[in-house]
């Protein structure tokens, strides 16, 4: 069986909803950049004609099939497109749905992604009768103890109750997280991976969420989302951002002999009661990790998408994991959650940072939407 190897991994920076950069820079955009960008670095290597596919998560972007838009504006004719949905991790499904055809032996060369534009994501109606009222795709049966539209409780409140996570616990894990991601700026260790891209406002190259001047007095002055619930102590500080973004990893058969900066050696996804959605990766991490014949002790860096702190706390605590493996380069609650991009942006940081300190194990691991979860774990060699 072919082995699946990351041949590049590349990202945009992210941009801030609404009020950043990206604003006026639209998920077809974002994608054109992004798989242009990879097939330029490609073209040293490979043929353009032997590409297979371009499988890009797209999320609730409208079901245009953003991937073959972009794969025909790169000057690929001749290579399909395929629009991936699992919520927040569509861009995690991508990159595992490369790897899985190519381990199959039915492709050989396909390059795996997200895109997100929260800023300019379309508005849906539909037919009531005789109006056309407002509409959101839910991603699950509503209740009162998962309620469809808020997800500050499906996702964060619930698994703070469930996992003991104080508010104190999601503040400092958020601050962390912001200083996590300024440090990794200011080291230029996203220099390799982010391809600047030129806007209405500019050339921007330089992810713009993370802030620079929040302290845990700021954080912990914040008002609770629903000070209507008792103890609730989830906050827009301790909470991932709204935020635009496009990443994509070219992933090929080992036959082809290119040169590798990691391997695809496992993944796996679950399903969980839309209550539990924020400790879905407390199901998926082990599930995938043992499908690669491996465990927990095994693993050199985590990452573990912050939609909320309370959540990736959580996940830290159930599954017993070392706190100083997990995320240092920020996440959602810094960096921000491009939300269809952010498991292909996760595993891009993952495997440059893997490379970076010498190579070894590492997983990217996410809860979605509707009570889902996903998990890939990658190996990286030293370079």
């Amino acid at each position: 069986m072919p082995e699946a190897v990351i041949v590049s991994a590349l990202r945009t920076p992210i941009g801030t909803a609404v009020k950043g950069t990206l604003r006026d820079t639209d998920a077809y955009q974002l994608a054109d950049h992004i798989v242009g960008a990879t097939v330029t670095e490609l073209d040293s290597h490979v043929d353009r004609a032997d590409i297979d596919d371009l499988i890009l998560g797209e999320g609730l972007y409208g079901g245009g099939v953003v991937a073959r838009h972009a794969a025909i504006t790169a000057g690929l004719t001749s290579v399909p497109g395929l629009a991936t949905n699992r919520h927040c991790a569509a861009g995690l499904a991508a990159v595992q749905g490369a790897a899985a055809s190519i381990r199959a032996g039915m492709d050989r060369l396909v390059i795996a992604g997200g895109v997100n534009s929260a800023s300019s994501s379309p508005r849906f109606k539909r037919r009531a009768g005789e109006e056309l009222i407002d509409w959101f795709p839910p991603t699950h049966p509503d209740r009162p103890d998962a309620p469809n539209m808020d997800m500050s409780i499906t996702v964060g409140w619930n698994a703070a109750v469930r996992a003991g996570v104080s508010r104190a616990e999601m503040d400092a894990w958020a601050l962390r997280s912001h200083r996590n991601a300024i440090a990794a700026i200011d080291e230029g260790r996203f220099k390799q991976e982010i391809v600047p891209i030129d806007t209405p406002h500019g050339l921007f190259d330089t992810d713009e969420h993370p802030r620079r001047d929040t302290t845990l007095e700021k954080l912990s002055s914040l008002k609770p989302l629903h000070p209507e619930i008792e103890g609730f102590s989830i906050t827009a500080g301790n909470a991932c951002g709204g935020n635009d973004a496009a990443a994509a990893l070219t992933i090929a058969s080992d036959t082809l002999g290119l040169p590798a900066l990691g391997t695809v050696l496992s993944w796996a996804s679950v399903g969980v009661d839309p209550a539990e959605t924020g400790l879905a990766p407390v199901e998926a991490i082990p599930k995938a990790l043992a499908r690669a014949g491996l465990s927990l002790a095994d693993v050199d860096l985590f990452e573990i998408n912050e939609a909320f702190a309370a959540m990736c706390v959580a996940t830290i605590k159930l599954l017993d994991i070392d706190p100083d493996l997990v995320n240092v380069s920020g996440s959602g609650c810094s960096l921000g959650h491009p939300v269809a991009a952010t498991g292909a942006r996760m595993l891009v940081t993952l495997t440059h940072e893997l490379r970076r300190r010498g190579g070894g194990i590492g997983v990217a691991a996410m809860c979605a939407g509707g009570g889902m979860g996903s998990a890939t774990v990658i190996e990286v060699a030293a370079p």
